[in-house]
């Protein structure tokens, strides 16, 4: 790290330019990389396979779901009346609109599946070709066909599923830049805060950049592959608050480097050149190196997304390793310039010093190592209850119905819910047949009995030797009760050498599910080993790379906790005027711990090289700690603060899954900043004292580190 630091300072010009330049491509490159993400979802598996058999044969349905028509009579009058059934039919009828619009109702299955109990509203199953955007060109085509075919005093409307989600994503919110905006702007109270002087400038300089960067990089990348549209608000958000935190963890070393090297606190000499240059290289070897940990750290994590086999993770996992690892680049070579020609005249006006560690954290840390088995009880505890919830949480596709903003799809949709039709109805399973209507209906006979699954028919569909089978299930495709009648559905029809396939939304969302979360454990384990090789080279230990992956963890699964009980309980998600969503959308906890793997380990990279330098400096066990959290605690608590605020800002953007992720992230990086790192990491290097310290010779020689043995007491 010196050697870099030394040729970064000699070419000063050089870097400046390199990094101008690569800001300002980034900047022209910003609208062009957003408008190339997609917002669409690549998934394995067989239903995706039968999804395209059956789009190739009749050009319609498969894994997009239907726009579902709904006519409603005036008050007294019946569906069953043949008056009134004629004109529903009529109605319903008149949104085929186009060829291409394949229509299930009751006209064609007799079943009274498409009839609300009571009597007053009929619906249908309108399946569009797979234009990308679930058939809303068609709507608006649909909707007025169906009122102009509708009597006078009849109700129409239209919903689905894709209706219900572009509710969803219409939903007030502040959108990108503004969450930016306002998470700089929080993260600008902070820096002033912590540095009292005009350095706060610095950070926000460093992040701009590095998130400028990533976009650059990203640009290229859609060049390869599609990158989904989720990435724009981790570049945004997550890169500016990586960004923030490694040069505040660079810029508070540097202040306190020069504050030594003037003599202490009250500073009895200037600083000169020579000084500040020394400074800075002293910075960079220790806050520097933390850095470079914490990004590799962060980055790692993101493996667990590129390994998996679903296409927009993958991306997602490329573009995301982009942020921590551009954040590392620009705070380890622009960083050193501008504090070397510009940080001494930032330095201004000194409100705040950094000769001497902070009081309140010091005394802090003192207690926490007198009363070690309180403080690690009380925090065990305290992790224990934020936890527990995470049990019961349910990985599936958040209901859009619920999620949705007041509006015609949500009214169509309430008509149908108060009426009795089951919310399967959203996302119906369509069983691809060999031969012709005779053998669908014996399929669809042999689907009704299956339990989980309200109607089953065979409306008469077959092309190419193929006939279709709908099934319509008690449940939405993406809570628990929908998946599970995915698999009995499969399981039943398996052995029945007439079927094709099952598709439709539901299988394709249960082999996603399968895809993603099948070998979660082993992928977990790859991961935690990467990890704590990265941070026993790091912290030359055994003991603490072990516990901060243990500890990682457990703050994973608070966060967990907190999204289950917030937003699929509902004990919080009113605040963003969403009720409970049931489940938690199933690529969000993938996404949290991809990032809050990494982003946690920052603080525990920052207290423990910070503890490890104390030990080997004094070899006293309580000098390492009360010195790390004396040093690091502001640090920390700040970072923390900085990164909640851009999670806080990232919430606002109005889109309901996007929320769901940053209150998981939000929540991980709170929990992990002060139950953790300022209470159970300290109080557990306390418990254990001599033994933090140990890395046997030959794991040492693997790491191509200097081994510590064990001392005696």
């Amino acid at each position: 790290m010196t050697g870099l630091t030394r040729w970064v300072l000699r070419h000063k010009l050089i870097v400046t330019a390199f990094w101008l330049a690569v800001a300002v491509a980034g900047a022209a490159s910003t609208a062009a990389a957003t408008h190339r993400m997609a917002n669409s979802f690549s998934l394995p598996g067989a239903g995706v396979q039968t999804n395209a058999k059956i789009v190739a044969i009749y050009r319609n349905g498969g894994g997009q779901s239907p726009l579902i028509p709904v006519v409603t009579v005036p008050a007294g009058a019946d569906m069953k009346a043949p008056l009134a059934a004629a004109r529903a039919a009529r109605v319903l009828n008149a949104a085929r609109v186009s060829p291409a619009v394949r229509l299930v109702d009751y006209q064609t299955t007799g079943d009274p599946v498409f009839r609300t109990t009571d009597g007053r509203s009929e619906y249908a199953l309108a399946f569009t070709p797979p234009d990308g955007s679930n058939g809303d060109a068609l709507a608006g085509a649909m909707t007025a066909a169906m009122r102009a075919a509708a009597p006078a005093g009849w109700r129409v409307g239209l919903t689905g599923t894709g209706l219900l989600m572009t509710a969803q994503q219409q939903k007030k919110g502040t959108g990108v830049l503004a969450a930016t905006t306002l998470g700089a702007s929080g993260a600008l109270v902070v820096l002033l805060f912590v540095f009292a002087s005009l350095l706060a400038i610095l950070p926000l300089i460093i992040a701009a950049v590095s998130v400028l960067a990533t976009f650059l990089l990203v640009l290229g990348l859609t060049a390869v592959t599609s990158v989904s549209q989720i990435v724009t608000f981790l570049i945004a958000l997550i890169g500016l608050g990586v960004a923030l935190d490694y040069s505040l963890l660079v810029v508070t070393r540097w202040r306190e480097e020069r504050a030594r090297l003037a003599g202490g606190q009250a500073g009895r000499r200037r600083p000169t050149r020579a000084d500040n240059y020394a400074a800075i290289e002293a910075a960079m070897a220790h806050a520097g190196r933390s850095v470079v940990f914490s990004g590799l750290t962060v980055a790692v994590g993101l493996l667990a997304l590129v390994v998996l086999p679903v296409g927009f993770l993958r991306s997602t996992g490329f573009a995301g390793m982009f942020v921590p690892l551009m954040s590392v680049a620009v705070a380890v070579t622009l960083l050193p310039v501008i504090l070397a020609t510009a940080g001494p005249r930032l330095d201004w006006p000194r409100i705040r010093k950094e000769g001497s560690a902070s009081r309140p954290w010091t005394a802090w840390a003192t207690m926490v190592y007198r009363h070690k088995w309180v403080s690690a009880l009380a925090g065990a505890a305290a992790l224990a209850v934020l936890i527990i919830p995470a049990a019961s949480m349910h990985v599936g596709f958040s209901d859009s119905a619920s999620t949705a903003a007041p509006g015609p799809a949500r009214a169509a949709y309430g008509t149908l819910a108060q009426g009795g039709v089951p919310g399967g109805v959203l996302s119906p399973m369509e069983v691809l047949v060999r031969g012709d209507t005779s053998a669908a209906t014996a399929v669809a006979t042999q689907a009704s009995r299956v339990p989980g699954v309200a109607a089953a028919f065979a409306p008469g569909i077959h092309q190419q030797g193929t006939a279709l089978v709908t099934v319509i299930p008690d449940a939405a495709a993406g809570s628990p009760a929908g998946l599970a009648s995915v698999a009995q559905v499969r399981t039943a029809l398996h052995n029945d050498t007439q079927v094709i396939g099952v598709g439709g939304e539901g299988p394709a969302l249960a082999d996603f599910n399968h895809a993603v979360y099948g070998n979660f454990p082993l992928m977990l384990a790859l991961i935690g080993l990467a990890t704590f090789l990265l941070l026993a080279r790091a912290f030359r230990s055994v003991l603490l790379a072990a516990k901060a992956v243990l500890f990682n963890l457990a703050s994973l699964g608070a966060a967990y906790g907190v999204m289950s009980y917030v937003w699929q309980d509902g004990h919080g998600s009113r605040f963003w005027g969403v009720s409970a969503t049931g489940d938690i959308t199933m690529w969000v906890p993938l996404m949290v711990f991809a990032f809050l793997f990494g982003l946690s380990m920052d603080y525990e990279v920052f207290i423990l090289t910070r503890a490890r330098e104390a030990y080997d400096q004094s070899g006293s066990n309580q000098a390492a700690v009360v010195t790390a959290i004396g040093r690091t605690g502001r640090l920390v608590t700040s970072a923390a603060l900085i990164l909640l605020l851009t999670f806080v800002s990232m919430s606002t953007s109005g889109q309901v899954d996007v929320a769901v992720l940053a209150t998981g992230l939000g929540a991980g990086i709170f929990i992990d900043a002060t139950i953790v790192r300022c209470l159970m990491v300290p109080a557990l290097v306390a418990l254990f004292g001599q033994y933090n310290w140990w890395l046997p010779a030959r794991l040492a020689r693997v790491l191509r580190v200097a081994p510590s043995p064990l001392l005696s007491p």
